[in-house]
Order: C-alpha cells, then structure tokens, then sequence
C-alpha cells in the first residue's frame, strides 16, 4: 500500500475523537465562576470570554432566573459575581461539611455589621456615632471574618478608612446582593 493509499483510507474513517460542541455563553460563565472560586468582575467576564459588558449583564441575569429553584445561586455584590449555595440548604451543608454552628458574633458585631451593610461606605466615627460605643473591637472582629473590608478612605481631615461589606457577607447571610436586604428608614447622619 503506497504512502497517498493510506492517508486516503485514513481520511475515510471517522475522527477519534468527534469535536465538542460549541458553548453558549451561559455555560462558559457559569464553567469560569465554577472554578474561580473566588468573585469574578463583569470586566474580567467580559474581557475573558470577548464579549460586550452588556451580554455578560443579559447572561448574568438569566443564569440568576434559572438558578432561583436550583441549590446554588449567583451571588452578586457590586460588579463581583460568584456561584455559591443555595442558603435554604445551609443545615445540610453544615452537616455534610461537619461543621457546628461556630463561633457567633457578639451583639456588637452584629449590631456593627448592620450599620455598615445599610450605611456603606462609612466610617468607625460615623458607626460610633450611631451605637454611641466604641467601635474598634467589633470592627476588628468583623475583619477577620471577611465580613468588612476598608474600601478608601473619606477625603477629610484625617482621611479616615471607609468600610463596606464583601461577598462573604452576602455569603454568609444568603444575600445574592445589598438589594435583598430588608428595607429600613434611617435617619440622616
């Protein structure tokens, strides 16, 4: 058999390996936030997957629809996106994962960590005005969660630090964004 005879015949047969079919968008969003396992920009989506901002946003909200009944959930905070569970199945995770409740946050934490998720971005002189307390502890516990982060500083004297809340807040209380808090008046400060 002469060398064109056998490329021919091995031309006839069909590829080892057929070719995979092409994603949608939607599956390569959600294939890059699976393994990210950190938040991703809508920047970053876009540039990644080349792709206009404006498709990732249109994507983003179709994959939250069709997340809704599942056990995950885009989590959204600003324009940082991130699949995480579903927070109806927490008792189950926390059993699988053999975790106990851990440690709680004190009432100044929590009461702490509010101000700021209503309030953000804002300052311990400005949360220590509304708790009328020292701050700094709560604060410093609060940051070692990853609950609060420093996000600037306010253009004053001084400069103080700006904080807000991250993703693990949103994470930790089953929020997919700072819309799903409940609404509250507040006072101007």
């Amino acid at each position: 058999m002469s060398d064109s005879e056998r490329l021919s015949s091995v031309s006839d047969q069909p590829p080892l390996f057929p070719p995979l079919p092409i994603p949608s968008l939607l599956q390569l969003i959600e294939a890059v936030l699976f393994v990210a396992g950190e938040p991703v920009t809508l920047e970053q989506l876009a540039r990644v997957l080349e792709v206009s901002p404006e498709q990732i946003e249109a994507a983003i909200e179709e994959l939250s629809a069709s997340y809704a009944q599942r056990g995950i959930r885009l989590q959204r905070h600003g324009d940082q996106l991130m699949l995480v569970s579903a927070p109806e199945a927490a008792p189950v995770i926390r059993r699988f994962l053999g975790s106990q409740n851990g440690q709680r946050l004190s009432h100044a934490a929590l009461e702490t960590l509010a101000i700021i998720a209503y309030r953000q971005p804002i300052t311990r002189a400005q949360i220590e005005a509304i708790r009328g307390v020292d701050s700094s502890a709560a604060l410093r516990a609060l940051l070692a969660r990853d609950l609060i982060c420093e996000v600037g500083r306010l253009e004053t004297l001084g400069r103080p630090i700006l904080y807000a809340t991250t993703p693990m807040f949103l994470q930790q209380f089953g929020l997919t964004s700072l819309a799903d808090l409940p609404p509250i008046d507040l006072p101007e400060l």
